[in-house]
Parts: structure tokens; C-alpha cells; sequence
């Protein structure tokens, strides 16, 4: 079951991020103030993105980098100026075989 990791547009101008596998059943919740505590004070107005991901593994080690990130960051990941990716760190390098030594 796949997850996503979404943006939300609050109403005073901060950018939530959460993840979820239904995102419109989640931003329901926030909006109606049974999200979470963020956006009970934090009043959520849209769903700036979402992207999709593997797995639940996959979406809250992404969430915890982007939370990281400043609000005008996160808003040029939504708008498509800034990928997913590039806010990731690298994974880790593929172990090559290591070329056998002349005997």
C-alpha cells in the first residue's frame, strides 16, 4: 500500500507536513480539528502536495527531512521548483566488486 507525504497551506501563512495513505481523508481530519495538534492551532486551508511513496518507512524518513526544511523551501517542493529527491540524502553508494588483483 503505497503512502504519501503531503504539504498543507495554513491559514496563517505556515506549511504543515504529514503523511498519510488517504491525503483527502487526512486534511479532512485536520480540518476539522481532529488532525493534529499542529493544525488544531494552525488552522489548514489546502493541500499544497502530495507525493507518493513505498512505503511507511519511506514516507516518515522523508517527512523528517522535509520538516527540516524553511516554509519558502517546502513551497518550491509543492510548486515543482525543488524535487522530492533533492531534499533526501543520497543513498548510499552501491558496493562494486571489487577488482580481483593479479596473482
Amino acid at each position: 500500500m503505497p503512502w504519501f507525504l503531503y504539504l498543507l497551506e495554513c491559514a496563517d501563512g505556515s506549511v504543515y507536513t504529514g503523511i498519510a495513505t488517504d491525503v483527502a481523508a487526512r486534511f479532512a481530519q485536520h480540518a476539522s480539528g481532529t488532525g493534529a495538534r499542529y493544525t488544531r492551532s494552525h488552522k489548514p486551508v489546502q493541500v499544497l502536495a502530495q507525493f507518493e511513496l513505498a512505503d511507511r518507512a519511506s514516507a516518515s524518513s522523508a517527512e523528517y527531512w522535509v520538516k527540516r526544511l524553511k516554509p519558502d523551501e517546502k513551497r518550491a517542493l509543492a510548486a515543482g521548483a525543488r524535487s522530492l529527491e533533492s531534499v533526501l540524502p543520497a543513498p548510499p553508494a552501491s558496493a562494486e566488486p571489487e577488482a580481483e588483483a593479479p596473482a
